[in-house]
Parts: structure tokens; C-alpha cells; sequence
């Protein structure tokens, strides 16, 4: 890991190399997602198949591209007893915090004859896009699921590449059924944000489509935007621990080294007040690289975008770690939450010492699903708010209306807006 001390010129090459990893700054992509996206919208399931069969080695068909039940039954079979009784465990979490985020509809009667509300409704169809192969995370699948089952959604659609053998990860089913999906298509890739986007003879159009993916599957989704909504655009995966001179560096070290070992564009940075504290994270790191499974990638990450930053005072961490707005923020401080008040921009924010990330990825029950590329600025974690659309109502009676008519009229044509001042003025001619 790179060590520096934080003043000006740190903070602002640090911030670059950053946005480096944005999907955004991946534009030589963009032409193959478009000429895809192109031939789905053209030729429906024909495109489908033959995408599949090009990057998938698998000859799709309208026959074998959906999850059977026999698929399933194996699935259940193949995982265990005591997967099936994590799985559940973790989504009882995760579904009794997404419960909390409900929102009703309400409506505000008045004596003088006006009613006002919101009537919220869930989205009719969503697509969920969960990864295959060597990324398969059912974690991933009950956190996109299931804030989408709290709010209502009629129907789930969860799409996932299927191996060369046709099949799909046993831990994807599983958790997809446990979850609620309506239907697994065998289908990955920007091909299959196409079916979704834009619907084909066997996949149906959806409304929204959430979950993360490869570079292509991000590109994709930004393309089809505006067809459909989506969650967000994804960039790899990031973690920020803010410490000082009380946290265990062994700790420090290993909550680190659990973001930077996702892909080697993985963010990991320490900011600490503590110079003996940033020593001894930097021993421990070596310590562990030399005995974790996926050292290789864990180097390639820490060599990229490891940082450790010492900071003359508390504040100046703060500042720069709002400047960051990482996906994954920990504090272990001596007063992690007098620090948190002070927090305006993280995805998700884990306080003390026994608050581990992966606490988060996996069962405490918030959603794992975060903004990254500093764009937790402006955006929140996945939640049921993203299956949810919410309609304004308005009801008037005549002599509501008479009350405040020539206002409006008013109004309106200081906008030179005489059709709009009509339709009010015709009601009491």
C-alpha cells in the first residue's frame, strides 16, 4: 500500500487515481454494448441465442432458457442443510430491515372541501441481473430480491449465464427461490439487459433492472436508461477505515484486505492520525497476503488504489473522507459515534470494532447494494424505495376552487399561458 501524508496535493492526486475505475471512463466499450443492445432490439430471442452461444458456449432456446423445477429440486439437493439454514437466517435480516422502509399512501382531507395525498404503488416488473461463473453470490441475489418482494412487485425476473453446461449455480437457485424470483432466465451479459430493456418473444419487457455486473452489463444498463429504469451504474468495490491511535490494527488490516481481494480495481484505504497505528496495518497486511487465498488479486489491488493517508487531525480525516464518499465507510475510533455525526457521504457506515463489512455483505440486514465512485454524494443504498413510485392526488371542490380561481388565472398569465388560465376561468363564467 502507498503511504502518505494527507495535505493538499495527496488528497487531490488521490482523487483522480480514484475515478480512474469509474465504468464511465470505459467508452472503447461502449460501440460492442451498442451494436448488441442494437441486434436485441432488432431480432429478439434470435440474437439472444446466438449471443449466448458466442460468449456463453451454451446453444440457447426458448425451451431450455428458463430454470425448470427438476433444475431447482437438484439445486436444493446439491447446497445442504446448513446453506439453506444460513440463507434463511440472512434473509429474515435482511427482509425485517427492508419492512422498516415501507412507505403507505396518504391522503389529507380539509373542511374546506380540498383533499391532497400520495398514492404509492409498486412497480408491475422488475429485472434482476445476477452474475455467473467464478462471481456467483447469492448474497447479491437475496439483497436485490427481496427489498423488491417488501415492496410489492408483481413480478421478478431474474436473469443469470448459465455455465457451458447449461446449468446455473446451485447457491444462485436456491437463494433465488428462498428470495421469491418468478423466473430465472438462463441469460447474461449486455444481451440479456437488452431482453429486459426492450423485451423479446420469451423474456418479458420489465419496468426497472437492478444487480450488478461486468463492464458490459454496467454499459448496458446506462444505455438502456430511460427504456427502463435502473438502480444505479456500478464500479468495483471499495472500503474506507477511519482510525486512530486506540483501533486493532489486526483488525484494520483484515477489513482492508476483505474489499481489496474483489478484482484488482478495488479500492482499500486507511486515513488515521495514528503513525504507529499505519506501521503496524502495514505489517499485519503483509502478514496476511502471505497466507489469503486470493493474494494475487489482493496485491494487484493495494499496489493500484491501497492507501494509507496519516492525517494531522481528526477533522482533516473527516474532510477527506467525505471528499472519498466511499462505498464501504468503517470507524474504529474512540468515539465512533460522535465521528458518524460528522459523516455526510458513505453508502453504508459501520461503527466499532465488532462492525465488520462483511457483517454488512452478508446478514446484518441493511443492503449491500452501494453507491461507489464517490457517488454516494448523491445516491443511497439499494431499498425498497427503488420498487416503489408514489402518484400525487388532488381533489377540489367548487368552492375550494372559488376561494383561490382568480389567483391561479393570475398566475398563468404571467406566464402568458391563456389556455392554462381558461381552463380555470370556463368554471365559474
Amino acid at each position: 500500500m502507498k503511504v502518505f501524508k494527507l495535505d493538499s496535493n495527496t488528497k487531490t492526486n488521490l482523487l483522480e487515481n480514484l475515478l480512474k475505475r469509474s465504468p464511465n471512463n470505459y467508452g472503447e466499450y461502449e460501440s460492442v454494448v451498442s451494436d448488441i443492445l442494437e441486434h436485441m432490439k432488432a431480432e429478439g430471442d434470435k440474437a439472444l441465442f446466438d449471443y449466448t452461444e458466442k460468449f456463453d458456449h451454451f446453444r440457447l432456446s426458448a425451451d431450455n432458457m428458463i430454470v425448470s423445477y427438476e433444475e431447482i429440486k437438484e439445486a436444493y439437493e446439491m447446497v445442504g442443510d446448513d446453506f439453506l439454514r444460513i440463507i434463511r437466517k440472512a434473509l429474515d435480516n435482511i427482509k425485517c430491515y427492508h419492512e422498516k422502509q415501507r412507505q403507505y399512501s396518504w391522503f389529507d382531507s380539509k373542511p374546506d372541501g380540498t383533499i391532497l395525498g400520495q398514492k404509492v404503488t409498486s412497480l408491475q416488473r422488475v429485472g434482476v441481473y445476477v452474475p455467473g461463473g467464478k462471481a456467483a453470490y447469492p448474497s447479491s441475489v437475496l439483497m436485490n430480491i427481496i427489498p423488491a418482494r417488501v415492496a410489492g412487485v408483481d413480478e421478478i425476473i431474474m436473469v443469470t449465464p448459465p455455465g457451458k453446461d447449461g446449468k446455473v449455480s446451485p447457491n444462485t437457485l436456491v437463494a433465488a427461490c428462498e428470495a421469491g424470483a418468478s423466473k430465472i432466465f438462463k441469460i447474461g451479459g449486455a444481451q440479456a439487459i437488452g431482453a429486459l430493456a426492450y423485451g423479446t418473444e420469451s423474456v418479458p419487457k420489465v419496468d426497472k433492472i437492478v444487480g450488478p455486473g461486468n463492464i458490459f452489463v454496467a454499459l448496458a444498463k446506462k444505455a438502456v436508461y430511460g427504456h427502463v429504469s435502473i438502480d444505479s451504474i456500478a464500479g468495483p468495490s471499495e472500503i474506507l477505515v477511519i482510525a486512530d491511535e486506540t483501533a486493532n490494527a489486526r483488525y484494520v488490516a483484515a477489513d482492508l484486505l476483505s474489499q481489496a481481494e474483489h478484482d484488482e480495481l478495488a479500492s482499500a484505504i486507511l486515513v488515521t492520525t495514528s503513525e504507529k497505528l499505519a506501521k503496524e496495518v502495514e505489517q499485519e497486511i503483509e502478514l496476511f497476503t502471505k497466507e489469503l487465498s486470493r493474494s494475487e488479486i489482493i496485491l494487484k489491488s493495494l499496489e493500484n488504489y491501497g492507501y494509507i493517508l496519516i492525517a494531522d487531525s481528526m477533522e482533516d480525516v473527516i474532510d477527506i473522507a467525505n471528499e472519498i464518499a466511499s462505498e464501504h465507510l468503517e470507524i474504529m475510533t474512540k468515539n465512533p459515534y460522535d465521528i458518524m455525526t460528522k459523516i455526510r457521504n458513505a453508502g453504508a457506515i459501520f461503527i466499532g470494532e465488532y462492525s465488520s463489512e462483511p457483517l454488512g455483505d452478508y446478514f446484518a440486514g441493511p443492503n449491500h447494494v452501494l453507491p461507489t465512485n464517490g457517488t454516494a454524494k448523491f445516491f443511497s443504498a439499494l431499498s425498497v424505495d427503488d420498487f416503489i413510485k408514489k402518484s400525487s392526488i388532488i381533489s377540489y371542490s367548487k368552492e375550494a376552487l372559488e376561494l383561490i380561481h382568480e389567483d391561479i388565472e393570475k398566475f398563468a398569465e404571467t406566464e402568458y399561458l391563456t389556455a392554462h388560465a381558461n381552463s380555470i376561468k370556463v368554471r365559474f363564467e
